[in-house]
């Protein structure tokens, strides 16, 4: 049996230059499935993003899926694309165990934590309280850095990691301190300054865009503070979930994270087209 990807439409363009596609997967002809395919909202026109790729259930468990991914593929070479990622649920064990035996790389993981009521205490000595201006514009140079070395560390070109990371943070503290439903918030111990946080609270649920630790503190402890942190936070604003993403690799943070309750959400997969 020959199993194709049939466009349902033609090849949209948008006016940045944008490529999307939908298409059915068919088995002789026979309708099974779907896959729509896009160049990157982020990462630009050289990367592809497989937004859905579903197989109906009579249908799975025999390669199906399998050959529309490398269907897929052929079409992102030839629309330019050196890269291709796809979002897979992390309910969804047969969609995980078929990327990564198609050679995909686990990069990245939301996770996320329900919220009680009752906001968690910090440990004896411990004490959050708002970044000052002073500490903010440090602290933005250190982190735009350290956010485009992690995804150059797990084989994002050097230009597009700082163009992203540039955009990400232009976009999501366009007035600093000031942006609206933004928490940036110091860790301190025994009144020494020892780690900061950043939290979102735009939506439905809160998010921890970024929690890091001072170096010279670390092992001691208040990166669990700062997550707790970031929960007291969010409950008084009241959400009630908190989520994260963590790079794959950071073992420390992913243990700390599954310790507090997280549970992954979706992993993101990625793979370079040769």
């Amino acid at each position: 049996m020959t199993t194709t990807l049939r466009p349902t439409e033609p090849l949209q363009r948008a006016a940045d230059g944008a490529l999307s596609r939908h298409f059915q997967v068919c088995v002789n002809g026979r309708p099974v499935g779907v896959v729509h395919l896009s160049t990157h909202p982020v990462f630009g026109p050289s990367v592809a993003l497989i937004d859905d790729l579903r197989i109906e259930e009579p249908d799975r468990g025999r390669g199906r899926g399998a050959v529309a991914a490398l269907a897929a593929e052929e079409v992102a070479r030839g629309w330019g694309c050196r890269r291709i990622e796809i979002r897979v649920p992390a309910d969804a064990g047969a969609a995980l165990r078929l990327t990564a035996a198609l050679g995909y790389v686990h990069r990245n993981r939301g996770m996320e934590k329900p919220l009680g009521d009752t906001p968690p205490e910090l440990p004896a000595g411990s004490r959050g309280r708002p970044m000052t201006e002073a500490e903010y514009g440090p602290w933005l140079e250190h982190t735009r850095a350290h956010y485009a070395q992690d995804w150059i560390d797990r084989g994002v070109p050097e230009a597009e990691a700082w163009a992203k990371s540039e955009r990400d943070h232009a976009n999501a503290l366009p007035q600093g301190l000031a942006t609206g439903n933004t928490l940036m918030s110091v860790l301190e111990h025994e009144g020494d300054r020892v780690g900061t946080l950043w939290l979102s609270l735009a939506g439905d649920s809160a998010f921890v865009f970024d929690v890091e630790t001072e170096e010279s503190a670390r092992g001691r402890g208040h990166g669990r503070s700062l997550m707790l942190l970031a929960e007291a936070r969010a409950i008084a604003a009241g959400k009630r979930a908190l989520g994260l993403n963590v790079f794959a690799g950071n073992t420390p943070a992913e243990r700390l994270y599954e310790s507090l309750g997280y549970v992954p959400t979706s992993y993101v997969m990625y793979k370079n087209l040769l």
